[in-house]
């Protein structure tokens, strides 16, 4: 069942090492509740009624531990393609935006070590970009926030009131994120998420308040605050 007759897909990038983690394997694949964080977070988008295919991007020597011990094990049968990332995580988006199907009218991109991800989220973020065409989920930050010079000195302390600490999924309209990173990737221009690449494009984004439990797995404290909230 897709959502108003729209084709969804969304890309899952997972190639990256988390070297913050210091556990010498990749976090993606890192157990939480007996099960990879990865298949965690693959398994809200498969059991959404209202997506159509997952694409899964990972480390080229990856793929057939990702298809044997994430897709087969636990019967993701929306997971269409597991694909070779980039050297950059938008290379890896872009790899992922060239598998998609022809079909695809909605693109959502998701972190692979984003667990937390609920119905509701996903439904959100599909509304979204009905309504804005494109659209992120995000929190408003609860600290205040400084920004600091080479010598770790204070210069400037933003409003919070204007400062919202982005999640995932990010979800476009297929063409409008396609031509972000045609653009991004021909005038190598860096981003630090998909956001960004529509920005670079004078295309407005809307942030959608989202969860604070949809955080991403980035360290070893992160492993615990997870498991509770799965456990719920």
């Amino acid at each position: 069942m897709s959502y108003n007759g729209k084709y969804i897909s969304v890309i899952i990038p997972a190639a990256g090492m988390g070297k913050r983690m210091d556990m010498g394997i990749n976090k993606q694949f890192i157990e939480i509740e007996k099960k990879p964080i990865l298949a965690h977070t693959v398994q809200v988008f498969n059991n959404c009624n209202y997506i159509d295919e997952i694409i899964l991007v990972v480390r080229k020597d990856e793929i057939p531990y990702t298809i044997e011990k994430v897709v087969n094990r636990y019967g993701f049968e929306k997971v269409n393609q597991v694909i070779a990332g980039g050297v950059e995580r938008q290379h890896s988006v872009y790899n992922g935006l060239a598998a998609i199907d022809k079909c695809t009218d909605i693109v959502l991109i998701h972190d692979g070590a984003r667990p937390c991800i609920t119905q509701d989220g996903i439904k959100m973020g599909i509304e979204g970009v009905m309504e804005f065409r494109a659209c992120v989920l995000g929190v408003p930050v609860k600290d205040t926030i400084k920004q600091v010079n080479d010598s770790s000195e204070v210069i400037n302390t933003p409003d919070r009131n204007t400062l919202w600490a982005i999640q995932t999924p990010q979800c476009f309209e297929y063409n409008m994120i396609k031509s972000a990173y045609d653009k991004v990737l021909k005038e190598n221009i860096p981003v630090t998420d998909d956001s960004m690449a529509v920005e670079i494009l004078g295309q407005p984004v809307r942030v959608i308040m989202g969860s604070y439990e949809n955080i991403k797995v980035t360290t070893k404290e992160d492993l615990d605050v997870v498991s509770k909230t799965l456990r719920r």
